[in-house]
């Protein structure tokens, strides 16, 4: 396959024009405006990632995909059994490509052109951050295909909404590597990007752009993604989002490296989701932290990243050690300490731990956000995980890269929590446990 790159020149310029003019077409062909759509999310027991279905093209498909929250784009693996009479390739400098931010353009020298190698199509960049702890990345060729998703009407399923051309990124079988059994690929949410998953949809459908994620603690029973409006009912008559509190979304640029044939680094910004995280309490108790390491740098080092791909909340080394002392401290005395479980440091022996409704009995932990009176509350249901028989870890880990953010929030500490992502007014809304509701993430009537 021969590519050249693109020119970075013009990927914003007519970013609006092109959104309305090829998403206005889509919405055309639809038989009703939804407010809000829905997928459904599973916990994977094996790869603990979070698996959704989608239906696509034609004939429609189910397809199994992970949530990335802060990937840019769907992407799927053509390289094997992808057959669709509706499938098209972007063609290089088309209005698709500028939309996608495309980074290359070529031809692709198999014997036979199929889904994701065809001649004059653009590519961008897709990455799957399950691969060995790091996100890789491949080119994606861009393209259209048909697409279905389940629409609410209330607090009740409502009809399926088609879209004809949804754009999406073919990659190859490599690039799933890691993923859960038979996923074909990702889903990205990410903020900034005009082909996120949700992003397109407001586009198409012309609602905000919202969505909001809650992840059940089951591996046996799903959680839900709603795409658009609030209310979001859980429990029949209970609308999630009345409890939310807000903080900003930091956006922060990024360069994109290409390298073959020529070097060229492109400028945009990360389609990943930080925060402002000032400051934590245990108990009530302000925790002696470096600030230095709270604030994310211009080398986009340190702060606060939320982030589905990664299982357990990571802690940069300084802050796991002051974090997991401290709740060591706040434990009852008669609870005593074992041997760590990886990838945990620090366990416990769970004979004189107790339960409520809110999960193991457990000292409260707070992230203070931008403001002292701002911060979610996290309990033992999402600060403690069970291992063995008689053994339970902290849910927190220590991060094992050199550089990255110092604080990771990861999906175990979303689970049973609301998080909206209200992308219109740039900020992200956390609800609490559900449990305090006495209801939790799989209590919905869209299954």
């Amino acid at each position: 396959m021969t590519l050249f790159p693109m020119s970075s020149s013009g990927y914003y310029l007519f970013h609006c024009f092109f959104l309305l003019i090829t998403f206005t077409n889509c919405l055309a062909k639809t038989s009703f405006q939804p407010k809000t759509l829905f997928l459904l999310v599973k916990k994977d027991p094996s790869s603990l990632q979070y698996i959704t279905q989608i239906h696509q093209r034609t004939p429609l498909a189910p397809l199994k995909l992970a949530l990335h929250l802060g990937g840019e784009c769907l992407w799927v693996d053509c390289e094997k059994g992808y057959k669709s009479s509706t499938y098209k390739q972007a063609l290089c400098n088309s209005n698709q490509c500028n939309l996608a931010r495309s980074t290359t353009c070529g031809n692709c020298y198999e014997n036979n052109t199929r889904p994701g190698c065809n001649n004059n199509a653009c590519y961008n960049v897709v990455s799957n951050p399950a691969m060995d702890n790091t996100a890789i990345s491949d080119e994606g060729e861009i393209a259209e295909d048909v697409l279905s998703i389940r629409s609410i009407n209330g607090s009740i399923r409502g009809p399926v909404a088609t879209v004809p051309s949804f754009v999406f990124s073919c990659a190859t079988s490599t690039l799933t590597q890691n993923l859960g059994k038979k996923v074909k690929g990702m889903v990205g949410f990410g903020q900034q990007s005009p082909v996120s998953f949700a992003t397109q949809f407001a586009s198409i459908f012309r609602f905000s752009r919202q969505f909001a994620i809650c992840l059940s603690s089951s591996t046996e029973r799903k959680g839900v993604i709603f795409i658009g409006h609030s209310p979001y009912f859980f429990s029949l008559a209970f609308d999630a989002s009345q409890d939310l509190i807000y903080t900003p979304i930091i956006t922060h640029p990024r360069y994109i490296t290409i390298t073959y044939p020529h070097y060229v680094r492109i400028k945009r910004d990360s389609p990943e989701y930080y925060i402002q995280v000032s400051s934590v309490r245990i108990n009530g108790k302000k925790l002696p932290l470096n600030k230095t390491l709270l604030s994310l740098d211009e080398n986009e080092e340190g702060g606060t990243r939320i982030s589905t791909a990664v299982p357990y909340t990571e802690l940069e080394g300084s802050i796991y050690s002051v974090v997991s002392k401290a709740f060591i401290n706040e434990m009852p005395k008669e609870v005593k300490m074992v041997r760590p479980v990886q990838p945990f440091k620090t366990c416990f022996n769970s004979t004189y731990i107790g339960m409520s409704r809110l999960g193991y009995n457990a000292p409260e932990i707070n992230l203070v956000f931008h403001k002292p009176n701002v911060y979610w509350t996290i309990i033992g249901a999402n600060s403690l995980v069970r291992v063995s028989d008689g053994v339970i870890c902290l849910a927190f880990v220590e991060r094992s890269k050199a550089s990255g953010q110092a604080i990771v929030i990861g999906g175990y500490q979303m689970q049973d929590n609301l998080v909206e992502f209200d992308l219109s007014r740039g900020r992200i809304g956390f609800s609490n446990s559900l449990f305090f509701r006495q209801t939790m993430c799989s209590n919905h009537n869209y299954a």
